[in-house]
């Protein structure tokens, strides 16, 4: 059973510590930084001791469609933080809709990216040396997070469909909390990118 929306916001307004979902998040969030730290590192550690980056036979990095695509999933941060201050005031219906915005321009960057994946796959194999390697480990563990993220925010539309309780708001904070996340990972993947033409 739900409570009134505006009893969960009453109740969401109360609160003096943070809840244990969100805890979880949290910690979640800083094992994938430390997982995409090494990544990006591991990335630059080469590029720093490669005369050639990318080498030879590897083209340069295409930067106009993955930049824009970039600020456009960057983007959905706005009504994902929409959805949490609607859910706050009790306007799960505003909230939900927010949600269903930001998941389908989430859908529309995967699906660019995965098309994009998929050409430099055929162009450069990841097999083909260091680069391409650890290019495609980057951009593959990415857009498996951006597709994480969104089956949260699916799941908290299915869940929110009956109502908003206290625990669905924490989900949908926590879900929020990892979406930023997320599109702070975006914009450090895509500065990998521009690092070559430094």
């Amino acid at each position: 059973m739900s409570a009134t929306p505006a009893a969960v916001a009453r109740v969401e307004r109360a609160r003096l510590a943070r809840p244990n979902g969100w805890w979880g998040m949290a910690i979640f969030v800083a094992t994938e930084a430390t997982l995409f730290g090494t990544i990006i590192g591991t990335y630059y550690y080469l590029r720093f001791n490669n005369l050639h980056w990318p080498p030879p036979g590897v083209p340069e990095p295409k930067l106009t469609l993955p930049l824009v695509l970039t600020g456009l999933l960057v983007s959905t941060s706005v009504p994902m933080q929409l959805a949490v201050n609607a859910a706050s005031r009790g306007k799960l219906p505003r909230a939900r809709a927010a949600l269903l915005l930001a998941v389908v321009v989430q859908a529309g960057y995967l699906g660019m990216q995965v098309h994009l994946f998929v050409h430099d796959v055929h162009e450069f194999p990841p097999s083909g040396s260091a680069y391409s390697s650890i290019y495609f480990t980057m951009l593959g563990a990415h857009h498996l997070h951006v597709f994480l993220g969104m089956l949260l925010i699916l799941w908290i539309l299915l869940r929110t469909a009956t109502g908003l309780t206290s625990y669905r708001m924490n989900g949908l904070r926590a879900t929020a909390f990892y979406w930023h996340f997320i599109n702070v990972l975006a914009l450090c993947v895509v500065g990998s990118q521009l690092s070559p033409l430094a």
